[in-house]
């Protein structure tokens, strides 16, 4: 990785044409508003991978959908879902793995618990940000 200086900037060369963009410096911000991006613990990919969501709903049935992400961090999702979720709710997110010839390798990822942290609907999807009840490693 490769870190160099321009204006009042940190540009952080990432994964060919991504580029992260920091505040430099980063402790001089103190007392004042922090960005979204800025208040982040872990940074963003955009990256869609599918994901098995399972909880339980406003009825108490369980339930199991397929969904998909539209970014992940090592401490949370955005998630694009067929149901809507409540603020605060708990859920097991699996994801799925490619049938494979060796039985040493499983099915899917084991559980990542996560809470249901906003909701808004757009064209008919449920997005979902949840955030990891533990970080990933």
């Amino acid at each position: 990785m490769c870190y160099h200086q321009r204006g009042t900037s940190l540009k952080v060369p990432d994964f060919g044409h991504w580029e992260i963009v920091f505040p430099y410096p980063l402790f001089q911000r103190e007392g004042m508003r922090l960005t979204p991006a800025e208040r982040r613990r872990s940074p963003r990919i955009h990256v869609q991978i599918p994901m098995f969501v399972r909880g339980v709903d406003a009825a108490g049935a369980e339930f199991l959908d397929l969904t998909k992400t539209l970014d992940i961090s090592a401490t949370g999702a955005f998630l694009a879902s067929p149901r809507s979720l409540r603020a605060d709710q708990l859920l097991n997110l699996t994801i799925p793995a490619p049938p494979s010839p060796s039985s040493t390798l499983p099915a899917e990822t084991p559980p990542i618990q996560a809470r249901v942290r906003r909701h808004r609907i757009a064209s008919g999807i449920h997005l979902c940000g949840v955030e990891f009840l533990k970080a990933l490693d």
